[in-house]
């Protein structure tokens, strides 16, 4: 049970963990950047406002996304997820000037390196029970 001795101490917390993994996902984007030669970028403003779109676009665009093509992701056994994730990266490339993905089979190689990496960052920044 957490005790809150300070106003807004709550908010605060959320604000720093949002912070760390938005941070983490801007390291992660470099290094998929970095190891997939089909992936550029121009400064590393541009990568860390691809982390935040990409956030934003995971957590508003890919739900929808996913139930409209469950059926689709359920024969595949769920590899179909793949291709949502380079839709999203994709999408992040074409709304972000200075980051690019130069073919969608790179978008596809980036988004398996992306979940690998993703598989190892996960628990950072998140909120701790």
């Amino acid at each position: 049970m957490r005790v809150v001795t300070v106003l807004g101490e709550e908010s605060y917390d959320r604000e720093m963990n949002l912070l760390i993994r938005w941070i983490v996902n801007t390291i992660a984007l470099f290094i998929v950047v970095h190891i997939v030669p089909g992936f550029s970028y121009g400064t590393i403003i541009s990568l860390a406002v691809a982390a935040a779109v990409l956030g934003l676009l995971n957590a508003v665009v890919k739900p929808l996304l996913f139930v409209l093509t469950f059926p689709l992701t359920l024969i595949t056994l769920g590899l179909f997820l793949v291709v949502l994730n380079a839709i999203m990266l994709e999408l992040t490339a074409w709304l972000v000037p200075g980051f690019a993905i130069h073919g969608f089979g790179w978008a596809i190689v980036g988004a398996i390196a992306l979940g690998l990496i993703s598989l190892v960052t996960s628990r950072i920044g998140r909120e701790r029970e």
